[in-house]
């Protein structure tokens, strides 16, 4: 069976736990966040995140389940805030650096989030000689010597992180 033709999750099944624990969720990540608009839309990613999951659903702890998909995006808030904390720093440090638009802030937001999202995904060596390269402009040679690795293994690291790419961005 392919990806595309896979079972998903029956929306009769999410709308059942929606109404079972949709409150109870949205009090545990109000109380792990401290902030109550973030909780109502982490809960409600977690149930969007349901409907779009690929297997069948049948969990024998749907409190167990919900609350590792809600861990999971609250890692991606705080990564994203992080993320935007950087920027926002950078910006005042090199104020007439960055003039721009709102919109091309944004945009510069979304392209780090998707960089951040591909190199979380990669083992910290290969995301290391990824960003000497591309930040630092680094040759393989010099990041092998940084690394303390051959330059094959660089390559090798390299290759890894480009296939990474081109993997989410298809």
């Amino acid at each position: 069976m392919s990806a595309t033709s896979a079972p998903s999750v029956s929306p009769q099944l999410v709308g059942s736990l929606y109404v079972e624990h949709h409150r109870w969720l949205q009090s545990l990540l109000r109380k792990q966040l401290g902030c109550a608009v973030d909780a109502a839309d982490l809960a409600q990613d977690t149930f969007e995140r349901l409907l779009t999951r690929r297997e069948p659903g049948t969990w024998r702890e749907p409190r167990a389940f919900l609350t590792t998909i809600a861990r999971g995006l609250v890692v991606d808030l705080y990564r994203r805030r992080d993320l935007e904390r950087a920027l926002l720093e950078a910006m005042a440090a090199r104020p007439d650096a960055w003039a721009m638009s709102p919109e091309d802030r944004s945009v510069l937001l979304e392209t780090l989030q998707a960089i951040d999202d591909m190199l979380d995904g990669l083992a910290k060596p290969v995301r290391e000689a990824f960003l000497l390269s591309q930040l630092d402009g680094l040759t393989y040679r010099e990041i092998a010597q940084s690394l303390g690795v051959s330059e094959r293994t660089i390559a090798s690291y390299m290759a890894t992180a480009m296939s990474r790419c081109i993997e989410l961005a298809s």
